[in-house]
């Protein structure tokens, strides 16, 4: 303990760097915990298309949607969620959505945007 604030002195920018590395998993941390999109497993997700007929909207480019796709996906982009180009999902505003991207992590903005669009129950897929 007595020993962080010379290393302190000695390495500003480091020290820096880790509170900054701190602060961004705090918030990380936060924003995920009061999120009203939940991730969830794949396991839940074919529950929730089997059981509560769940949308799934594929967030990926069309080269690779049309190269392989959950079926009955719907195909949007990110940019497209976000201009509010939702074409034929527009009606399924009360139905369970699963947001699925290529790598498991783009598909929190646009999932975001949905919630914010009025759809009701807004999960990604986390796979």
């Amino acid at each position: 303990m007595q020993e962080i604030m010379p290393f302190v002195s000695r390495h500003p920018i480091l020290s820096l760097a880790w509170i900054a590395l701190l602060v961004a998993v705090i918030v990380m941390t936060f924003k995920s915990r009061f999120s009203k999109v939940k991730e969830i497993a794949r396991g839940e997700a074919i529950r929730l298309i089997n059981k509560e007929e769940a949308v799934v909207v594929d967030t990926r480019s069309r080269d690779d949607f049309r190269r392989g796709h959950l079926a009955n996906a719907i195909n949007l982009t990110a940019s497209e969620i976000k201009n509010g180009s939702l074409g034929e999902l527009e009606k399924h505003k009360a139905q369970p959505i699963i947001v699925v991207c290529a790598n498991g992590t783009a598909s929190r903005e646009p999932a975001e945007n949905l919630s914010k669009a009025g759809f009701e129950k807004v999960t990604m897929l986390k796979d």
